[in-house]
Order: structure tokens, then sequence, then C-alpha cells
């Protein structure tokens, strides 16, 4: 099946403080269904605490990122899912969790899907 993944930044859920433990259970309530549905691959957010850094060919690691994503975190799903449609429908139940719009893109791994 195709992959899709489903993502916001971080910037996009203004929510206030006291909201916040809410919305982690509501996004909680949505990873256990996409898990118990078997369409959860993987998930999480960028932790914006830890700087990136890149690592050539030779091993050597440089502190910074590339300019295009100098200003990627938010959150972030991969699920497995039959048709763009059902990525939707998934997009639709994060957003309502996370109280944001979500983005869906084809996410390939590698494997000819």
């Amino acid at each position: 099946m195709p992959m899709y993944l489903i993502s916001f930044p971080s910037a996009a859920m203004v929510v206030a403080d006291d909201e916040l433990p809410a919305v982690s259970a509501a996004s909680r309530v949505v990873v256990d269904e996409a898990r118990a549905a078997g369409v959860w691959v993987f998930g999480g957010g960028i932790d914006g605490s830890v700087p990136p850094v890149r690592v050539d060919a030779d091993g050597v690691a440089v502190a910074g990122t590339y300019e295009q994503t100098r200003s990627l975190e938010g959150g972030y799903a991969v699920l497995d899912l039959p048709t763009v449609e059902d990525a939707h429908a998934w997009a639709a139940k994060l957003a309502a969790a996370c109280r944001c719009a979500q983005e869906v893109r084809l996410f390939g791994d590698g494997a000819g899907t």
C-alpha cells in the first residue's frame, strides 16, 4: 500500500497553554486508533531544542542545515493507507485533534511504492 506523510508546522497549532494537555490526549487517541487499525508506520515531532547537523559522506559532522530546511519543525505521521481519500480522512482526524489543518503528501519508502 502507499504511505502518506501527514504533517503540520508548529506555528499552525495555535492553542492556549492550558489546552495543550487536551490536544495531546486527543492526538494520542488518533494515534492509538491508527495503530489499532494497522495503518500507523511512525510519527512524532521535530525536537527544536536539538540543533540539526549535516553529515558528509566522509562522516564529518557540521552544525547547521540546508537553507531550504532551516525551519523544519512540527508534527509528522506516516500512515500506510490504500487511497489518498483514506489519507484525507486520517488527516481530518489529526486536524481535529491537533486543532490545525494537516498537509498530506505521498511518502516514498524507496521500495517502489
